[in-house]
């Protein structure tokens, strides 16, 4: 092994008591309660910014943004997010299981793929946001910056466990990893690209250009396009450093997880297209306003609005 590489050697399995779990399942668990915290203090902010505007109570904006819907929305990205990475999974490995098909549904069995597991998650957090008549699109703006924090920091985590090791390469920042383990790639003792630290360092740029972005006014409309702006930079750079990975090419130089990120990126260009169309804030149609809202539009001297006759009203 070539004294040039970096070489981590440690037990990735932490144990406290009769109690043990693996470096890495811990330390994503935290920073997905970190982002949710981040994305927390951030809706507190807006709202207390239009607070201090003394303005009006306003169905649908930053101030209608609620702590409890933001649990739900997290709760909501969970199946999407499991479901869709798992499809990401099997496309990726799909010689595999066309000829292990029983193998799809068995979790035992391989992983998930983060690649659609980003975008499937998303999809029903906004699913769940639309029957709790969340203002979906507002917090989608509020979690840009948490969720590309999840994924830069999750990311890095991925070290404690060797996994998502790249190719193997003989540069001066090659990683090996010494010891038994159990390590979450194969031949982890061979220096190798870390590729899992590649694309955590990409996603710190995307956080820096969307933050810019943000603070210059390009997402001023607040209507989710800097959430679908961040997601499609971090699919781009996600291609690019696949080009590490070990996975084996299925069109001409790409692999398919190379593919599905294209494909997200793609997705998202059409997202924020679509929602540039769309009218902006105060020039849509007004819609009642959901339980809780009336009584905290009198409280912030907006008034209490009367509620349309009840047979014009949609069922729940």
């Amino acid at each position: 092994m070539s004294p040039a590489v970096v070489i981590l050697s440690f037990d990735p399995i932490v144990r406290i008591g009769g109690f043990a779990m693996r470096a890495e399942a811990l330390g994503i668990a935290l920073v997905v309660v970190a982002a949710m915290l981040l994305a927390a203090r951030i809706a507190l902010v807006d709202r207390a910014d239009s607070e201090l505007a003394g303005l009006p109570f306003r169905p649908g904006t930053a101030d209608d943004l609620r702590l409890d819907d933001l649990l739900f929305l997290a709760l909501g990205a969970v199946p999407g997010a499991v479901i869709a990475g798992r499809i990401g999974y099997v496309l990726a490995h799909a010689e595999y299981f066309a000829a292990n098909p029983s193998a799809i549904v068995d979790p035992a069995i391989g992983s998930l793929s983060l690649g659609l597991a980003v975008p499937g998650g998303l999809a029903t957090a906004a699913l769940v946001g639309r029957m709790l008549e969340a203002p979906v699109r507002v917090w989608a703006h509020v979690v840009t910056l948490p969720v590309l924090f999840a994924l830069a920091a999750g990311k890095f985590v991925l070290l404690l466990g060797g996994t998502g090791q790249g190719q193997p390469s003989d540069l001066p920042w090659a990683v090996a990893y010494a010891g038994a383990g159990p390590w979450g790639s194969l031949a982890a003792d061979v220096p190798s690209h870390p590729a899992q630290v590649y694309e955590s360092l990409v996603v710190l740029v995307v956080i820096v250009v969307v933050a810019v972005a943000l603070e210059l006014g390009a997402f001023a409309r607040r209507d989710g396009s800097a959430l679908l702006a961040g997601v499609a930079l971090w699919a781009v750079g996600r291609a690019l450093v696949a080009a590490t990975w070990r996975d084996p090419s299925v069109a001409g130089p790409l692999g398919a997880e190379q593919l599905m990120a294209l494909l997200v990126v793609v997705v998202c260009l059409v997202g924020i297209a679509a929602l540039r169309r769309r009218p902006r804030p105060g020039e849509e149609p007004t819609r009642p306003l959901r339980e809780g809202q009336a009584a905290r539009a009198a409280r912030r001297g907006g008034g209490v609005p009367d509620w349309p006759d009840p047979e014009s009203r949609p069922p729940f």
